[in-house]
């Protein structure tokens, strides 16, 4: 007999009872479920909706079936339908009429509600120590490779001379809006909506506050239909993750791109790489591939929460059960994702020589030679015409600008002095660039303080 069943004359079909189903999915909840209802009932004694004696009974025994659980002692059953079922029917079958108790003044959909929000809130503080657990990493990194000269590239072209502590820094940079975002959409889920009843709240005299202070909440909901309704906070999550992927699946293009003979930048650790079933040679980036691979898995999960909610009337409807799955993929996917990830990298071989080399072709100093000619004098459109022409000529001579003699250099301008060498040489160009946010060993080193504050600081909330 279902909980539910009073109404109805038939027992639902088997085909049904599956497709209806969540607890395959929502088991995961059992703990907050458990301490949602342990609160609840505790506030219902306390407001004399049940007395005392039920409450602390429905209680303990609730704790009861939490330890059985975690111990592997309860199975749970799909015709219950779900977590919130599961765990009041086996409250029942141990103190029979009073676990009936229990769900005065609350619905499955305040109370799935409260579930996934308790649930969520844990996870995010997971996620944001996992990311923290990287940022730390990239600091690592970057205080090793302030001296790192390499090629920094638009449209994947050589561009200007940066260092390798600069890029990884461009990296932290990224994960450290990702870890703001966690901070905010935490907030914006730490609300408590049990209370809200089925859609209109109830007539018992229930004292919200009291249980959102015992569960840790920040505030209450303030609406009983947007608190049964609102899964605004599963969609910013999964926003939120989203991006996360979006940063691990650039960074890992960048780390396959650079494992390549063709750039040899660097090499990945044997732990973190995988070999070739037919080619005895190959050396292949699987972890990054995967992380990659699995950011389109993220991306679904969002564009499945943003299409199951976007055409439900108020309040609460049985699509909403999509909501689960989806987050939690989102969830499982960075989790897998992020301390391999950082392990990877933190493990990577760095070829120091070949990155100088690549920083030196491809005229990167093209620049800072325009830079040198506007300082003596030479309007900058000018210069860029000068400088362009310089290029040219190197590229049918097939040398570096900095390979041209004075004298091949003044046939493009007269004022050019045997300063410019100085002026163009790739550790000149990277230290000259010594404004907030540039890539001089002085900035960058900055930057590595200030991102170790901001590390103390999440870690401190």
């Amino acid at each position: 007999m279902k909980l539910w069943g009073g109404r109805f004359e038939k027992a639902t079909d088997s085909l049904v009872d599956d497709f209806n189903s969540s607890i395959r999915f929502d088991s995961r909840m059992y703990r907050q479920d458990i301490m949602g209802s342990i609160a609840h009932a505790g506030m219902l004694g306390q407001q004399g909706i049940i007395s005392l004696e039920d409450s602390k009974l429905i209680k303990s025994t609730l704790l009861d079936i939490l330890e059985d659980i975690e111990d592997g002692k309860v199975s749970f059953e799909i015709d219950a339908e779900d977590i919130h079922m599961n765990i009041e029917k086996l409250l029942i079958s141990k103190i029979g009429d009073v676990g009936k108790r229990l769900h005065t003044a609350r619905s499955r959909n305040d109370q799935v509600a409260l579930d996934i929000r308790m649930y969520l809130l844990e996870q995010i503080t997971e996620v944001k120590a996992m990311l923290c657990g990287l940022e730390e990493t990239l600091l690592t990194l970057a205080s090793q490779h302030l001296d790192t000269i390499m090629p920094g590239y638009t449209h994947l072209q050589r561009a200007q001379p940066i260092t390798f502590s600069h890029h990884l820094m461009a990296y932290f940079e990224m994960f450290k809006r990702d870890l703001e975002r966690l901070h905010d959409c935490y907030g914006r889920t730490n609300v408590m909506p049990l209370g809200s009843g089925a859609l209109a709240g109830t007539t018992y005299p229930l004292d919200r506050e009291m249980v959102a202070k015992e569960l840790g909440f920040a505030a209450i909901t303030q609406n009983s239909l947007d608190g049964v309704s609102d899964r605004d906070f599963c969609i910013e999550l999964a926003s939120v993750l989203s991006i996360v992927m979006m940063h691990l699946s650039r960074f890992s293009e960048e780390l396959i791109l650079w494992s390549t003979a063709e750039f040899s930048f660097v090499e990945m650790d044997d732990a973190f790489s995988t070999g070739s079933s037919i080619m005895p040679q190959k050396k292949n980036p699987d972890v990054a591939e995967l992380v990659r691979g699995k950011t389109g898995r993220v991306y679904g999960s969002l564009i499945t929460l943003l299409t199951v909610m976007k055409s439900l009337p108020l309040a609460y409807n049985k699509d909403m059960q999509e909501d689960k799955e989806a987050i939690f993929n989102c969830l499982d996917t960075v989790k897998m994702c992020l301390p391999v990830f950082t392990k990877m990298l933190s493990t990577i071989k760095v070829k120091k020589e070949n990155m100088y080399k690549a920083a030196g072709g491809g005229f990167s100093n093209a620049t800072d030679v325009a830079d040198y000619l506007v300082k003596k004098g030479l309007p900058f459109r000018s210069a860029h015409e000068v400088v362009g022409k310089m290029v040219l000529y190197c590229i049918n001579q097939n040398k570096a600008i900095d390979e041209l003699t004075l004298p091949e250099l003044k046939q493009f301008s007269d004022i050019i002095e045997d300063d410019v060498y100085g002026e163009i040489s790739l550790e000149t160009c990277v230290s000259m660039r010594n404004i907030p946010g540039g890539p001089s060993k002085i900035q960058v080193t900055k930057a590595i303080e200030k991102g170790k504050s901001f590390i103390e600081s999440i870690n401190q909330k």
